[in-house]
């Protein structure tokens, strides 16, 4: 059974309205509620935004049983131990897991970087470097998480269950690292290459437990199972599938 969830950015509604989509998602039994990790409402071509932990620790009290989820936090938004904590701190704030995207961040050239240059954030011109930065995130939480873990992490929040972390990818060295170390991967439906990026990340996984997601658009049109899309979601074995409402809150409220 595929899983059916919303994302939301905060970019063209306030938290009021944000709040009573939550809700709204929650009443009518989609699977998880994501957010955005961007900093400013730019990215959208909105005039504001959230920051992704704050709005995830509104959401832990507002809403009572939909499992919430980060896509995709930016490993350079934060340093990753504080990263890691917060996304603990969210499964312990809510009692429920927590789905924890990640993402390598944008290269300083990108449409992406205007919210980093800003602020004056580090931006990593190499894909290699972004790269590793993930992979310094899930070694840290492999270690921090671990039911045994050393007594350098004995007073860190321990999230039961440990969030499964699912990989954001444009590339195919990203695909393959979400395969052969994360429990997920992520892919825009649109992307060109998105049968390539999820093959390479199965065939990393080599059998064990792996999810893969695609991120869309929400419209009510695609709410229906028989959508043309759908019906090529579904033949494409994709696990999740993540319905974004960017500036349509209002009509998302109306369905």
């Amino acid at each position: 059974m595929v899983s059916l969830d919303i994302q939301l950015t905060a970019s063209h509604a306030d938290w009021s309205i944000l709040r009573d989509v939550a809700l709204k998602v929650e009443n009518d039994e989609y699977d998880a509620l994501w957010v955005v990790d961007h900093l400013a409402g730019v990215p959208f071509g909105g005039q504001r935004s959230l920051d992704c932990f704050t709005f995830l620790g509104a959401l832990a009290e507002a809403t009572t049983t939909i499992e919430l989820g980060a896509l995709v936090a930016n490993v350079w938004n934060r340093q990753v131990g504080t990263l890691a904590v917060a996304a603990a701190s969210v499964s312990e704030i809510s009692g429920r897991r927590f789905l924890f995207g990640v993402g390598a961040g944008t290269s300083p050239n990108s449409r992406w970087a205007a919210e980093q240059h800003a602020v004056g954030a580090e931006i990593e011109s190499e894909m290699g470097v972004r790269h590793r930065r993930v992979e310094d995130l899930l070694d840290l939480t492999d270690a921090m998480w671990h039911a045994d873990r050393a007594d350098q992490f004995t007073t860190f929040p321990l999230p039961s269950p440990a969030p499964p972390r699912i990989i954001g990818t444009n590339s195919i060295e990203l695909s393959e690292l979400a395969g052969r170390r994360a429990e997920g991967v992520n892919v825009a439906w649109n992307h060109p290459r998105r049968s390539e990026l999820l093959d390479v990340a199965r065939r990393a996984a080599d059998g064990r437990p792996f999810q893969t997601t695609t991120w869309l658009p929400w419209s009510r049109e695609i709410l229906a199972d028989d959508h043309p899309v759908r019906v090529e979601i579904a033949a494409a074995n994709i696990d999740r599938v993540i319905l974004a409402v960017v500036d349509n809150s209002a009509e998302f409220l109306s369905s």
